[in-house]
């Protein structure tokens, strides 16, 4: 015999999409180091030799922030749904992970449409809400609510 408070009813691991491959960065990198080695050769043939570092300036920027980018990828939130409880466990690079539980049966969902920002997917249960997804499209949001709300409401229907 099960114990019904074992059934695990949603688990899920959500990561950001990821843009570029590891081979592509280095052909775009490529690209733009030497698009600025053949920009800055031909302004050091005129005479502007200080030109030539503003290029290698400019690579060096967008390499930077092309690798926050990919330690930002590493970005990920765990959501575990059992009968009694809803786990949320948040990582990202450099920091703590957050963990929270809160219970199942009064916890609430939605899925808000704020004026000037994208969609909220929450997880609330008294004052206290959770944003999850962040990351996520619009329809990925939308889709992930639909799952967890009738994950969620086979774990209430479980309890009675």
């Amino acid at each position: 015999m099960t114990d019904a408070r074992s059934i695990v009813y949603f688990d899920a691991t959500l990561t950001p999409n990821t843009a570029l491959s590891p081979r592509a960065f280095l052909i775009i990198m490529g690209l733009v180091g030497g698009m600025s080695f053949l920009g800055g050769l031909m302004f050091l043939s005129m005479g502007a030799f200080p030109v030539i570092g503003w290029f290698g300036l400019d690579a060096l920027a967008i390499w930077y922030a092309f690798r926050k980018n990919f330690q930002n990828l590493k970005e990920a939130t765990t959501v575990h749904i059992t009968a009694d409880n809803i786990r949320l466990r948040h990582t990202r690079p450099g920091r703590e992970p957050r963990e929270v539980k809160l219970p199942t049966a009064f916890t609430r969902l939605s899925l808000a449409y704020p004026a000037r920002r994208p969609s909220e997917l929450r997880l609330s249960h008294g004052p206290t809400a959770y944003v999850i997804g962040r990351f996520l499209s619009p329809h990925e949001r939308k889709s992930l609510h639909a799952a967890l709300d009738i994950a969620i409401a086979r774990a209430r229907a479980e309890r009675h």
